[in-house]
């Protein structure tokens, strides 16, 4: 990718894997080229970003941060913007989620939540804020439902969610009007790498009022039309996840 890059760029974080990757091939679909940030998925990462060069050349660089590290954010924006010279969306969509159950939640568990569901995209989207104003550009963030309606036995993952959340509707305030802020908060669509019950899955879905699952697809469509077609929209945090907020 070249300096003083032509076409709109989109900065993907955990964007080789998973979700992140389905949002980074949906928007580079759309017409926007591609940063995509990994953390240790870097063989994924370029492996995507040449799928995508053979669709469109010079359309895709690969970013490696721990954005645990509190020096990245920035340093990882200062990056792209020197090899890009431009910034029109950030999708912050890394996240770390495991179990921390009250009675054995520790510091530690507490700091690594926190530093990749509310810390990094803040700061992130600080960095970033400059040249997304001189783009007139917007920031999703995902969310999820569970910010809203806790997830038994963590805690601190709602706790890091919710905080994303006020985040998105601040951060649509503070840097109106140049710059749009929303958010995602996806239902059931992936199941988490450490796997669930099947029977918990089916709990689940029972409880969702369209009785299925979701798809990576659905949630990058939302990201997709919030980014690309939603110009008079900020502050708000859409929900895709079949009606589970609905339910009891």
């Amino acid at each position: 990718m070249k300096a003083r890059h032509e076409r709109p760029i989109v900065l993907v974080t955990g964007g080789a894997r998973r979700v992140g990757a389905v949002i980074a091939r949906t928007l580079h679909a759309a017409g926007y080229d591609l940063a995509l940030h990994c953390r240790h998925s870097v063989a994924e990462a370029e492996t995507l970003a040449a799928e995508l060069e053979q669709l469109r050349a010079d359309s895709t660089l690969v970013l490696q941060a721990d954005l645990a590290d509190p020096e990245a954010p920035a340093a990882l924006i200062d990056t792209l913007l020197a090899q890009t010279g431009r910034l029109d969306a950030l999708v912050n969509n890394a996240s770390a989620f495991f179990p921390t159950p009250v009675g054995s939640a520790t510091l530690a568990q507490w700091d690594d939540l926190f530093a990749s569901n509310a810390r990094a995209p803040f700061f992130l989207a600080q960095a970033a804020t400059p040249a997304l104003r001189a783009a007139r550009g917007a920031i999703v963030n995902l969310v999820d439902i569970y910010a809203e309606r806790p997830l038994a036995d963590h805690p601190l993952y709602c706790m890091a969610k919710a905080a994303l959340a006020t985040m998105t509707r601040s951060l649509a305030l503070d840097l109106a009007p140049e710059v749009r802020v929303n958010g995602v908060a996806p239902g059931a669509v992936l199941w988490p790498n450490n796997g669930m019950a099947y029977t918990d899955q089916q709990a689940l879905l029972a409880r969702t009022p369209l009785e299925r699952a979701g798809s990576p697809e659905d949630v990058a469509g939302a990201v997709r039309w919030l980014l690309h077609d939603a110009p008079f929209v900020t502050g708000q945090i859409i929900a895709v996840d079949g009606g589970r907020t609905l339910s009891v």
